[in-house]
């Protein structure tokens, strides 16, 4: 507040209330970089984090640009990271994505297969904003400091909770995910590291972001940033209580539930899981109604009708998923009441898609003894017939049908086949090949692969149980 009677002029010129202004500044850039881990004049302050972002590493590139065009990023970085490195692509540079494993972490040693004489730069999350699974980031940062290729840390989601280890290079925070105003982002760049700043010159933020700074959100956003680390330790074991709470719970008080993300390593307030045959965005306005303010990387909650990419990477189950953010000071009260209200929500939207209400894949799932053959009329999507991708065994014909109705058929049918047998199945829907293989890690069945059909794709599932 008092930055706002304080900090008005602009904190560039000389007279009385400009200096005042910069005293402000220069404050909240020390505070920043103290949290940070950092000297206060290699950091900078942007009107975002997806500007840091995107400065830090259009910078990076520039600068190292006689090295090579080489670029580096996990498959799970935030769409910020993804579209800078896919507009590099684009203008002729090179770029690997590195893998990560069902629990959403990467292994350093493929950042370190990946590492080129022509590597400019390596990214890399501390953790991801999605399933809270933090990264191995000082042993990346280690690889690439053997390389000499600097590495840029997207640190928004973790900086509240502490400084980011390791010798990293380049690093991008936002300060609305720490609790501070929107519109404030950072940009760290090391001493040494080679950085050109793109775009016309501006002498304001050493070059690297202009304009005419923001200055009671920068004080704000360095004051809450302050504020948090100050209860950062006490809070984070509080708020992890709360998540295991819910990691341990969810499997057990609603059927075929899958928590996804890593058990130990993660960010304290953040949980996601997924549950089969519910369709995520009815699920989230349910939740909703409920009083719940969750999100979702299903597709059916997306413009684009696509997964999230992060889950997509991870090979984990995108329909009805469930991101649960709990943010400091949250009271276990709520979370208790989120346990209690979640079965019966999840239960009725099962009940309105007409989804299996057992687990088995015999009667609990299909509907019918094992091995039973009964003709199903065309109606329900099942066809005994369908040249020339019915040779092999039942076909379920979802064309046409949305996320999560291909995996209810499936599931509907399982039953129907002999162990040994096949089933089908044909959809457009491109969450279909994402979810039809994690319904089938789920339910201890052999995912047989994909095959192109007339319309859409088929998917070949094995019953082997």
């Amino acid at each position: 507040m008092a930055s706002l009677d304080e900090g008005w002029a602009d904190p560039a010129r000389l007279y009385r209330e400009g200096r005042r202004a910069r005293m402000l500044l220069d404050a909240a850039r020390e505070a920043a970089a103290e949290a940070v881990g950092c000297r206060p004049d290699e950091l900078v302050f942007t009107p975002s984090g997806t500007r840091a972002v995107h400065a830090g590493m259009a910078g990076a590139l520039a600068g190292r640009r006689r090295v090579g065009g080489h670029l580096i990023v996990s498959a799970v970085e935030h769409s910020s990271v993804l579209h800078a490195a896919e507009a590099h692509e684009a203008a002729g540079g090179s770029l690997t994505r590195v893998p990560v494993d069902r629990a959403g972490a990467v292994d350093p040693a493929a950042y370190a297969a990946a590492l080129g004489e022509d590597t400019a730069l390596a990214c890399l999350q501390s953790a991801n904003h999605e399933v809270g699974t933090e990264q191995p980031v000082a042993r990346v940062a280690e690889v690439c400091r053997a390389a000499g290729v600097p590495l840029l840390v997207d640190a928004a989601q973790s900086l509240g909770w502490g400084p980011v280890e390791g010798d990293w290079s380049l690093l991008a925070g936002s300060a609305h995910k720490w609790g501070g105003p929107s519109g404030v982002g950072l940009l760290v760049v090391r001493k040494g590291v080679r950085f050109a700043p793109q775009g016309p010159g501006d002498e304001r933020e050493s070059g690297r972001a202009p304009g005419f700074e923001n200055l009671p959100a920068v004080v704000a956003a360095a004051a809450s940033l302050r504020a948090v680390r100050a209860e950062a330790a006490a809070e984070a074991g509080r708020l992890r209580e709360l998540t295991e709470r819910i990691r341990a719970r969810v499997p057990l008080v609603v059927p075929d539930a899958e928590v996804v993300g890593d058990p130990e390593h993660r960010l304290p307030g953040v949980v996601t899981f997924s549950c089969l045959y519910v369709d995520g965005e009815t699920l989230l306005h349910e939740l909703d109604r409920a009083g719940f303010s969750v999100s979702s990387g299903s597709s059916c909650t997306s413009s684009t009708l696509t997964p999230s990419h992060v889950l997509k990477a991870m090979g984990v189950l995108s329909e009805g998923n469930v991101r649960v953010s709990l943010p400091p000071g949250t009271p276990a009260e709520d979370v208790e009441r989120f346990l209690e209200v979640l079965p019966g929500t999840v239960a009725a939207v099962r009940e309105r898609l007409g989804a299996p209400t057992g687990t088995g894949p015999g009667r609990e799932e299909g509907g019918r003894e094992e091995g039973a053959r009964e003709e199903r009329p065309r109606e329900e999507g099942v066809s005994e017939e369908r040249a020339p991708e019915a040779r092999a065994g039942l076909v379920v014909d979802a064309i046409g049908r949305r996320c999560p109705i291909p995996v209810i058929e499936l599931a509907k049918v399982i039953g129907d086949v002999p162990v040994g047998g096949t089933v089908r199945v044909l959809a457009d829907d491109e969450a279909a090949r994402l979810d039809i293989p994690a319904w089938c890690e789920m339910r201890g069945q052999e995912y047989a692969g994909e095959e192109p059909a007339e319309t859409g794709t088929a998917y070949l599932v094995r019953r082997i149980r």
